[in-house]
């Protein structure tokens, strides 16, 4: 249960980051209504031919034929081009593994040889040569 519920939180996670809303975008949304109302008086636009001409495939056409309005397509939200991507990847084991011992065979010397540093690194213990037991 844990495991869908985190599982649904970094999917939702990663949708919000690569949709790329900002809080300023939020702020910016009444600038968007004003301007798809003077759409609604002044050419007849509806919603979806509004968003078409201003974030769709008609937007170019819509820029070049009404270059008066371009202060107020500056205005509107989501207009910053960003092609950052991020990914998050959470891998959850739940599977348990007997841990295995390994068992040196008695009488087998040691076929390694250790001289201490002169380091201070080494002097605080951070680094430690291999220890047989």
């Amino acid at each position: 249960m844990m495991v869908k519920l985190f599982s649904f939180v970094m999917a939702g996670l990663l949708l919000i980051q690569n949709l790329d809303v900002a809080f300023s975008d939020l702020g910016q949304i009444d600038e968007l209504m004003e301007h798809a109302h003077f759409h609604s008086e002044k050419y007849g636009d509806n919603l979806f031919v509004f968003i078409s001409k201003h974030y769709g495939e008609m937007k170019d056409q819509h820029n070049k034929d009404h270059q008066e309005e371009e202060k107020d397509h500056e205005k509107l939200p989501f207009q910053h081009h960003c092609s950052c991507s991020s990914t998050v990847a959470v891998v959850s084991n739940t599977t348990l593994f007997p841990v295995l011992s390994v068992q040196t065979p008695e009488g087998t010397a040691a076929n390694f040889y250790y001289q201490p540093s002169t380091s201070s690194i080494h002097a605080k213990g951070l680094f430690q040569p291999p220890q047989s037991s």
